[in-house]
């Protein structure tokens, strides 16, 4: 029988936690090692399964991967080769499709299978391969994507501001003669981590932060130090979440205020007011969880967007917050339409939730949720109804928590710590 959560809900959770590094700045991190003339260290990286699923990866095509501690690792890609990616590791995860890039840059050629991830709507390919093409690609499609050519630099318009569309192009862009421009780039505090590890290892990089990096092309690249991942803004998200349902005080250190400012904001209209001191988010005990209308008393509405708006993957807990807020709240979920489908869960535990359309709901709280049997459909869904297990009256039992475990490291253990009652069954 696959692993399963059992959560007793209804206490307050409270005490110091910190967050893990960014999962989507790792992965593409990994990724990047490909371009360096030696080995390179990585340190603060998640240990989960969609990490560990790039690592199988990159030592299938030749690289030697070697963990040095719970979160250190060293990539030493001078044995890589161009081989075809495989395909059962590919389809476990999206993140395979980061590996396009740099194996292009390095070998003129790579052979990717068509990329998993979590099933949360159609996520289209076509930015990454429209940039590579213009970065000098050839592109077959078939069973598999085929690509080779000689990359040139170019000035780029990417479709649309795609995060892994961006640092695919900006992975090949590194190594291609010349100067490229990408427009309509994505901004993400993961996309500034890359490029901060690729300027790291002698890439020319202008524009960080904005959406138009600016890159010199085809610098000699080579680790020159140790490397940290940044804190994950997403994971963050969660434990102001999880405090607020659960009405305790969290205490949350190592986190970067700049990649805050749309989740405090989003969080601040539900009546949840955490207190940034430094590098420690404080959120205390018993918030107002009240949801602020609009001016004149309209039914005000939570949307998502690309950066620096507030984040696709905090839409999930947001909702689940908000059925713990009085007032109502319409959330528009723009990006994925299925990411919205896992409220039917939320509804069986006696949440209030109607859900107009695959990008719509309105939610009306409080109300009062109850435990129930459910599962984790995605990652992010998975880690909110653990956040609505733990805001239950009695037992939920969470099944597929693998979904969790491939975006949050030891969540278990980590929650335990803060008081949460969370009993793992194999």
């Amino acid at each position: 029988m696959p692993p399963s959560f059992r959560v007793t809900g209804g206490r307050a959770l409270s005490g110091t936690i910190r967050p893990a590094g960014n999962k989507n700045a790792a992965l593409p991190i990994l990724a990047a090692t490909l371009l360096s003339d030696g080995p390179c260290r990585i340190e603060n990286v998640p240990r989960i399964r969609d990490v560990e699923t790039l690592v199988a990866l990159l030592e299938h095509v030749g690289a030697t991967v070697q963990w040095h501690g719970p979160n250190a690792i060293e990539v030493d890609p001078s044995g890589a080769e161009p081989r075809p990616l495989d395909p059962a590791l590919c389809k476990e995860i999206r993140a395979s499709i980061l590996l396009a890039g740099p194996m292009l840059a390095r070998f003129g050629r790579v052979t990717l299978p068509p990329p998993g991830g979590d099933v949360i709507g159609r996520r289209r390919v076509d930015t990454h391969f429209l940039a590579l093409e213009r970065l000098g690609a050839e592109i077959t499609v078939g069973d598999s994507y085929a690509l080779q050519g000689k990359l040139k630099a170019d000035d780029i318009f990417l479709d649309e501001p795609s995060v892994t569309g961006t640092e695919n192009a900006l992975m090949a862009a590194v190594r291609a003669p010349g100067t490229t421009i990408l427009r309509n780039a994505a901004s993400e505090p993961h996309v500034q981590d890359l490029a901060r590890f690729l300027t790291a290892m002698g890439a020319a990089i202008d524009g960080i932060g904005t959406n138009t990096l600016t890159i010199e092309g085809a610098r000699p690249l080579a680790s020159r130090g140790p490397y940290t991942v940044g804190p994950d803004h997403i994971e963050i998200g969660s434990f102001i979440g999880l405090a607020a349902v659960t009405g305790g005080a969290v205490r949350i250190e190592g986190v970067r205020g700049d990649d805050l400012r749309s989740t405090l904001l989003a969080f601040e209209r539900l009546g949840v007011r955490p207190r940034l001191d430094g590098t420690t988010l404080v959120v205390d005990a018993e918030q107002e969880r009240r949801i602020r209308p609009d001016l004149g008393g309209h039914v005000p509405k939570l949307e998502d967007g690309p950066w620096p708006a507030f984040p696709a993957d905090l839409m999930s807990i947001a909702i689940v917050v908000a059925t713990q807020c009085e007032g109502l709240l319409l959330v528009f979920e723009k990006l994925f339409e299925s990411r919205l489908f896992f409220v039917d869960k939320l509804i069986g535990m006696g949440a209030r939730i109607v859900l107009c359309d695959p990008h719509r709901a309105v939610i009306a709280g409080p109300s009062p949720l109850r435990g129930q049997v459910v599962e984790s459909p995605d990652i992010r869904a998975g880690m909110a109804m653990l956040l609505a297990a733990l805001a239950a009256q009695g037992d939920s039992v969470i099944q597929n928590i693998g979904q969790i475990e491939r975006g949050y490291e030891r969540i278990d253990e980590r929650l335990q710590a803060l008081g949460a009652q969370i009993e793992r069954r194999a």
